[in-house]
């Protein structure tokens, strides 16, 4: 049911874009699995007649599939998508070429999340849920900022397990120091080894 709705989305939202259309008439036939980790799912998309089909099983072998945590592959529907790709939450696996073509089809294709979901449970609803959401999202980014830089806090000036910029910055230029104070003795041992000879 999960499924058929998904594909149906998608199909729909594939249909009302050019770019998408032209991109899943070059994937026929290509199959492209999602793998969540540390879970039994696994999803296929697969390129068919000018339709994308959505299967939880698929007998041959995938052109190209991607794997990740549950997280990670959820992350890839929303913004900066390209950069979390690029990441090593992400692994992809086979052709190239096909995993490039099935990320401009589902980027031209992404759906309105608020849309179809009023079309499951009306529009005043979906409207708050989305809103909702929006909030816990936001919360999210600012909660993981706000963890970052507290437990950098306490790493560097509590704990004293991790150094500070200055610190590092300090600890840089006294290599640098060192080592043009090397590079000249070097040159005067050479010098003096010259004139001994």
């Amino acid at each position: 049911m999960l499924l058929e709705r998904l594909e149906s989305a998608l199909n729909r939202n594939i249909a009302q874009s050019r770019a998408a259309l032209s991109a899943l008439r070059q994937l026929d036939g290509k199959v492209l699995a999602l793998k969540a980790q540390g879970t039994p799912l696994e999803l296929f998309f697969r390129s068919s007649e000018g339709r994308m089909q959505v299967l939880t099983r698929y007998d041959g072998p995938a052109d190209t599939s991607l794997s990740g945590t549950p997280l990670a592959l959820l992350s890839l529907v929303g913004p900066q998508a390209e950069e979390r790709l690029r990441g090593r939450a992400i692994r992809i696996e086979g052709d190239a070429e096909t995993a490039q073509k099935f990320r401009d089809l589902f980027k031209h294709a992404q759906p309105d999340f608020e849309e179809e979901l009023a079309r499951v449970i009306g529009d005043i609803a979906a409207h708050r849920l989305a809103g909702v959401a929006r909030g816990l999202a936001g919360w999210g980014r600012r909660a993981s900022a706000s963890l970052g830089a507290n437990l950098a806090e306490y790493l560097q000036e509590e704990g004293r397990d991790l150094p500070t910029r200055v610190e590092v910055e300090e600890f840089l230029a006294g290599v640098d120091e060192l080592r043009e104070a090397t590079d000249r003795c070097e040159a005067r041992l050479g010098r003096l080894a010259a004139k001994r000879h």
